[in-house]
């Protein structure tokens, strides 16, 4: 599958060397909300997204998922269950490739592999 890039004159990366450019987060004042940035490399195969935001003890208060992305630039806002004002949060999202086993046509049971993690970023934010 062939994916439309604005600039087609610019390289599009293999998965191992596809990286996060920008990573950013910014409380909605007055909401639980927060409206997360990123910006990836080039690819020319879709990565995937894990965003996670947790408090200062490490519960994760949001979470979501983005399968095989087709944009390099993504902003979302995302809802944490839970907020202080004043309190400490980390923001991390991490870049993968999931190999995913072949189809059968018997069912059989076959353990994922391990994702292929090609960049990570972890960031602290007070949420006002």
């Amino acid at each position: 599958m062939d994916i439309f890039f604005q600039d087609q004159d610019e390289a599009r990366l293999p998965p191992e060397q596809v990286r996060l450019i920008q990573s950013q987060i910014t409380p909605l004042h007055g909401t639980n909300r927060v409206k997360v940035f990123l910006e990836l490399t080039s690819f020319i195969k879709r990565p995937n997204i894990e965003i996670i935001l947790s408090n200062g003890t490490g519960k994760v208060v949001a979470q979501t998922s983005i399968l095989e992305t087709m944009l390099r630039k993504l902003e979302i806002t995302m809802h944490m269950g839970e907020s202080e004002p004043g309190n400490e949060y980390t923001f991390e999202s991490i870049v993968y490739y999931q190999k995913l086993p072949e189809p059968s046509d018997t069912p059989v049971v076959v353990p994922l592999p391990d994702p292929m993690i090609v960049d990570h970023r972890t960031a602290k934010f007070i949420f006002p």
